[in-house]
């Protein structure tokens, strides 16, 4: 099976090309080309078809694939700096704290936060806060297990103080904050695809100078140390890369769970190798393809009923991550 790693991309390619025509013809309009060019680059605001396709389709195609590539390299970066499969954005109480200050951000009216750029950057701040406190205790708590209860007691903080906010907010807020919850990629308007790209592209830009350190942080903390590597600004690095990767989805999208868990696992699984560049590709294109197809899922069901796309991706994850801790004890 030498030639795997040869083929393996060429594959995961072609099947996020696949998925990504079916994703586009969702709905009840036939995938038209022609219509999908006329719309980017010949829009009209009087034709039905440019409208759907610029304004709905194309947006939420490309959201699917940002996101579910974000989530997927931000999991796999907590799980090799923490040295923990089961470690994640949405374990660790990362996606938690971007949804405290998203849920400030629109349950409180705070004039400041009530635009594109107040809601993601409330996302990034609340991403940023958690990974950081996530970090410090890491340093005190050595055990895996412990580090993913302190996690999930974070997520409980956070989610308690939700729960206050709703309180006192008007139904308006709490309706917003609530649909916003479920986790859906449908937010994105054609408009902020530039915004979103951007902001990915700095993250994978910035990963370049990560993939040295979080190979050496495999063979151990302390060998890296000796060769010379600085962990503690290696890790703070990991927690701004991944706090951006996280903030930004779950602005746009909402929390989205067991992805950035599921995911890294899968890709090891697939690639059999401690190589960071061959690992965060993986994850990339897994992550794509993965959360494109949890979202078919919902567009072929929608004639019928609705689902969240939490639901979908809870689906697919939780079978994932009870295999993978039966492997482990």
């Amino acid at each position: 099976m030498s030639f795997r790693p040869h083929i393996l991309p060429s594959v995961l390619c072609g099947l996020l090309l696949f998925l990504m025509i079916l994703h586009l013809n969702g709905g009840d309009f036939a995938l038209n080309f022609g219509k999908i060019w006329n719309s980017l680059f010949h829009f009209s605001a009087d034709n039905q078809s440019d409208i759907i396709y610029r304004e709905i389709r194309i947006p939420r195609t490309v959201m699917a694939i940002l996101a579910g590539a974000s989530l997927s390299i931000a999991g796999l970066l907590m799980q090799t700096l923490f040295n923990n499969p089961l470690a994640g954005p949405s374990v660790l109480g990362i996606t938690s704290g971007s949804s405290l200050f998203v849920a400030v951000t629109v349950l409180t009216g705070i004039s400041f936060f009530n635009s594109e750029w107040g809601m993601v950057t409330a996302s990034l701040v609340g991403a940023v806060v958690f990974s950081l406190v996530i970090l410090g205790f890491s340093l005190f708590v050595k055990s895996h297990i412990s580090l993913l209860l302190i996690g999930m007691m974070l997520g409980s903080f956070s989610g308690a103080l939700i729960q206050v906010l709703q309180t006192s907010s008007q139904a308006s807020q709490l309706k917003v904050f609530t649909l916003w919850g479920f986790g859906s990629v449908q937010h994105l308007s054609f408009a902020q695809i530039p915004t979103v790209m951007s902001v990915f592209l700095v993250g994978v830009f910035s990963l370049g100078f990560l993939l040295k350190p979080l190979n050496l942080l495999v063979i151990g903390e302390k060998s890296t140390q000796l060769l010379g590597i600085k962990t503690t600004t290696f890790r703070i690095w990991i927690i701004v890369v991944t706090s951006l990767f996280t903030g930004l989805v779950t602005a746009y999208c909402g929390p989205i769970s067991f992805i950035g868990l599921a995911v890294p696992n899968m890709v090891r699984l697939l690639y059999k190798t401690q190589n960071h560049f061959k690992l965060l590709l993986g994850c990339a294109f897994v992550g794509a393809i993965t959360l494109l197809f949890c979202d078919l899922l919902i567009l072929w069901i929608e004639p019928w009923f609705n689902l969240p796309l939490n639901g979908i991706t809870a689906l697919f994850g939780a079978p994932v991550v009870i295999w993978i801790i039966l492997k482990k004890f």
